[in-house]
């Protein structure tokens, strides 16, 4: 069974400020090794159910944040960016039976988790299709283009929640809550236990329906914190400058959704 997994930091059990996540601050070793240790979680979960070709995708900042020496023989591990649109996913091909997300955080705009965005600080809000657009909306369906299921989704309580029905075999695992800029965590040790436990169960699940079937037309709806950006960006292809802080792009592609928000975003 061949399984890619997906890496984020601010959807780990206890990130809470942004200089968690920064490679050259204080406290930012203590965010990697638990993302490392959530990661290791899912991997050994899927290793149970018979998972025995994996490829991790490290897809924090630099993509620099994973222990390599922490990775089983089985795992390959993504470090750094290709730059193409498949970006948080890259490496996902027709040949995968099935992707997990883990760590990964709550749409632009939500109160979910103090470290909620989507792809950077810019946006205000970003919806697809009428639905908060979050990371996690776009890559995995992503994956969907390829026939590959999503089947775990680790974060924060209000993406597990937004994403629940997003895909027919999805488990969710959520690891803390957040509010203003508060989270209320579970413990490291509670959620790597739930971790491992969701992700050999998501494999064992019958995945032959287990893809989503993606929209025929897709529409995406930017507003910005800042109105500059939607001046500048309603020059890319395909979008129009609906407000004075918010472009708006329509298409039948979804791969013309992930080219745009590398350079819009």
């Amino acid at each position: 069974m061949k399984v890619l997994i997906s890496a984020d930091i601010e959807g780990t059990a206890f990130t809470t400020y942004w200089e968690e996540t920064e490679k050259d601050k204080a406290t930012y070793p203590a965010a990697a090794r638990e993302m490392t240790r959530e990661v290791c979680a899912a991997i050994d979960g899927a290793m149970r159910a018979g998972a025995d070709e994996i490829l991790v995708n490290d897809a924090h900042d630099y993509a620099i944040n994973l222990d390599p020496t922490a990775m089983p023989e089985c795992v390959e591990l993504i470090r750094g960016w290709a730059g193409s649109p498949l970006s948080m996913v890259e490496g996902v091909d027709e040949t995968f039976d099935a992707a997990m997300f883990v760590g990964w955080h709550s749409p632009a705009g939500k109160s979910g988790n103090p470290l909620s965005h989507t792809m950077s600080d810019k946006p205000a809000r970003i919806t697809l299709n009428g639905l908060p657009c979050s990371e996690f909306l776009l890559y995995s369906w992503a994956c969907a283009m390829y026939g590959v299921p999503s089947v775990l989704l680790t974060g924060d309580r209000m993406l597990t929640e937004l994403s629940s029905s997003l895909h027919p075999c999805l488990k969710t695992v959520w690891v803390k809550d957040g509010l203003g800029g508060m989270t209320r965590c579970k413990s490291p040790a509670r959620v790597e236990k739930e971790i491992r436990l969701a992700s050999e169960q998501a494999l064992r699940q019958d995945l032959s329906h287990a893809c989503c079937t993606l929209p025929e037309h897709f529409d995406l709806s930017i507003t910005y914190k800042e109105h500059k950006y939607a001046v500048r960006n309603a020059c890319y292809p395909g979008f129009r400058q609906v407000s004075d802080d918010t472009i708006t792009m329509q298409t039948d592609r979804l791969m013309d959704i992930l080219t745009a928000v590398k350079f819009v975003l």
